[in-house]
């Protein structure tokens, strides 16, 4: 393709993306695109494409409420919060990036926003390595959708355009969940304060990184009440919620809503908005009647004591009544729960989303 240096050619380009985003409802919606980065609360498929994983969703029942009724490698029983999010801004589902390996034109792709998040990755290489695409492989591969869109459209166009795109991180879950199942040996070695400090100290150069790459509207996911979901209430006789794993939840979203306040202080042009998923999810664990769930302990889908001996895999059972539940499989939300969610994180307020709502982010 012919160079976009000259003041014609730049036109065009600007021309193009204007075009293109008023195809998708951009204007509307206040964003240029979606890119998304994370774990298996946003994965939209990017494991399916993984071949030597263990940690996939691509079978029944998962996907059972999805269009057409097949797993499409999402851990739910339909959408998860990347869709319901992409919904909300007036935009499609982006696409798995490793799904756009042998496309034709990646960067009309690229350009509407893609989807790195990875079932199984962490704040830490060392989660679930080699199972998944580790977080900071995640932000290698942005950076190689930046090169791409650059050397396609120009510097000043690609800066303009993902400066006015919503980034979405939801990360950590799986760090915590490892440290949790470690032994006491290693937890004397590496106390939970420490452990959860070295995952923020990560995460301050992963998150300035991408900002690096042009990213000035981050979208923040923090960790739910981990020690709710059923994998962890399966390991108390009781029942109940396991205290360690919601301890260190509690902790690293505080460590991680001070880390982007001071990088906005910090940073020109930085914005984010931060959603305590854990305040939220528990005020539904609390109180589920008020919120039209009536099973907040078992999985929908599985088998075992609260469905969760088992994951949710061809042989497992699964539930009729789906809303009713607040957990699909043993770690991960029905689709209903991730859309009541997704709702907060897009038009909510204080306490459950700060400083502003995605909603308000995508307007500056």
């Amino acid at each position: 393709m012919a160079s976009l240096s000259s003041p014609a050619a730049a036109a065009i380009a600007v021309l193009l993306l204007c075009c293109w985003c008023s195809a998708r409802r951009c204007e509307a919606a206040g964003a240029a695109g979606v890119y998304v980065l994370g774990d298996s609360l946003a994965d939209v498929g990017n494991n399916n494409h993984l071949t030597f994983s263990l940690i996939k969703a691509d079978f029944p029942h998962n996907g059972v409420d999805f269009a057409g009724h097949k797993a499409t490698g999402r851990f739910s029983n339909g959408k998860n919060s990347a869709d319901f999010l992409a919904e909300k801004l007036g935009l499609p589902t982006s696409p798995p990036y490793l799904s756009l390996s042998s496309s034709s034109n990646k960067t009309d792709a690229y350009i509407g926003g893609v989807s790195f998040a990875s079932a199984g990755s962490g704040v830490l290489d060392s989660t679930n390595k080699d199972q998944c695409i580790s977080f900071n492989k995640q932000i290698d591969y942005y950076s190689s959708v930046y090169a791409a869109l650059v050397q396609q459209l120009g510097t000043s166009q690609v800066q303009a355009h993902l400066s006015n795109s919503i980034f979405v991180v939801v990360i950590g879950s799986n760090d915590i969940f490892h440290y949790v199942k470690s032994s006491s040996a290693d937890k004397l070695k590496n106390p939970a304060q420490q452990f959860v400090d070295s995952m923020v100290s990560s995460l301050r150069g992963q998150l300035k990184r991408i900002y690096n790459l042009s990213v000035r509207k981050f979208a923040f996911i923090g960790t739910g009440p981990l020690g709710c979901c059923p994998s962890q209430r399966n390991q108390n006789k009781t029942g109940d919620c396991n205290v360690e794993a919601n301890y260190l939840s509690v902790q690293y979203n505080k460590g991680v809503s001070s880390l982007l306040k001071e990088m906005s202080i910090e940073l020109s042009g930085m914005s984010y908005s931060f959603f305590d998923a854990y305040t939220a999810l528990y005020e539904y664990i609390n109180n589920p009647e008020a919120y039209g769930f009536a099973e907040v302990k078992a999985a929908c889908c599985g088998l075992g004591d609260l469905n969760a001996k088992i994951a949710c895999i061809p042989i497992s059972t699964y539930c009729s009544n789906r809303r009713d539940h607040i957990f699909w499989d043993f770690y991960h939300p029905t689709e209903a729960t991730a859309g009541m969610l997704t709702s907060i994180l897009f038009d909510g307020s204080v306490p459950y989303v700060y400083p502003m709502n995605v909603k308000q982010l995508a307007a500056l």
